[in-house]
């Protein structure tokens, strides 16, 4: 374990020195930090979806929500003024060929959403079935090459019209094509590469808040919601405990409140889930 924790860190150090000292044109996360500001703050795209060709990376995008959202997720500049443009990413997905049966029809045919394609070149479980055309790994990454492609040059109805497609499908059938998207192509998912992948996006995120003059490294906006919870905390606790009728509320969530202390007053209390007294 600590072998592998070496070489994460190593992975994270190179991007590191990269960031530091490779010239902007060259700079990976630079790079990509100013393509997020472009698609955000003018053309207006708010949300960004990463698809990683990869099961191993399922936990990716949730991890980038932290690190993006949590990040660059503010109104005002570092300064304390109102922005007078648009700032951060609502950032989602799911590795690719889940995604390809649930959101991707939106992101060809409905809502422009800048994409983050993330493919391997190693599989770390290569599959090859006889008779089968290739491999189960050249049939993963054949849609991580195919998806950007479609996204970026769509079809024409021209195009579908060459092909005989019936007319009163024709567009449905129409992409409308020039949706941005990038692609990220690692050597394996080595404890290194993945040092590296997660260190791009840090720095990817601390660029954009630059741009912005923004603080990308407070979190005030977590606050608000665990303060109030504390007052609903000691409300909870007074009406169980004292009768006491829900008050200081707004009407909505004193509705709630009292709906949620009626219905959960004959649930018993399990004392087999109490903790020992110290």
């Amino acid at each position: 374990h600590v072998f592998y924790l070496l070489r994460f860190l190593k992975g994270a150090s190179s991007v590191d020195q990269h960031f530091h000292s490779a010239p902007f044109e060259k700079n990976i996360p630079v790079i990509l930090g100013l393509l997020s500001v472009w698609n955000v703050s003018f053309l207006g795209y708010p949300a960004r979806a990463i698809l990683p060709y990869s099961q191993a990376l399922e936990k990716l995008a949730p991890h980038i929500q932290q690190v993006s959202m949590e990040s660059n997720g503010k109104g005002v500049s570092i300064d304390g003024v109102p922005l007078p443009y648009q700032t951060g990413e609502i950032d989602f997905g799911e590795p690719g060929t889940n995604g390809q049966h649930s959101f991707y029809q939106l992101i060809h045919q409905g809502r422009v959403i800048p994409c983050d394609f993330i493919g391997v070149v190693k599989s770390q479980q290569p599959i090859y079935l006889k008779d089968e055309v290739v491999s189960n790994h050249d049939e993963l990454m054949s849609n991580f090459f195919a998806q950007p492609d479609a996204l970026a040059y769509g079809k024409t109805p021209e195009q579908l019209q060459k092909e005989s497609v019936p007319e009163h499908l024709v567009s449905h059938k129409t992409f409308s094509g020039n949706r941005p998207s990038l692609s990220i192509l690692l050597p394996s998912l080595n404890a290194y590469n993945i040092g590296q992948l997660l260190a791009i996006y840090e720095h990817r995120v601390a660029v954009q808040g630059f741009v912005w003059n923004i603080n990308s490294f407070d979190q005030w906006g977590v606050e608000l919601g665990k303060s109030l919870a504390t007052k609903v905390r000691n409300q909870l606790h007074a009406s169980r405990k004292k009768g006491e009728s829900v008050e200081g509320f707004n009407f909505s969530t004193k509705t709630l409140i009292t709906r949620y202390l009626e219905a959960s007053a004959d649930v018993p209390s399990d004392p087999s889930t109490r903790l020992p007294n110290m």
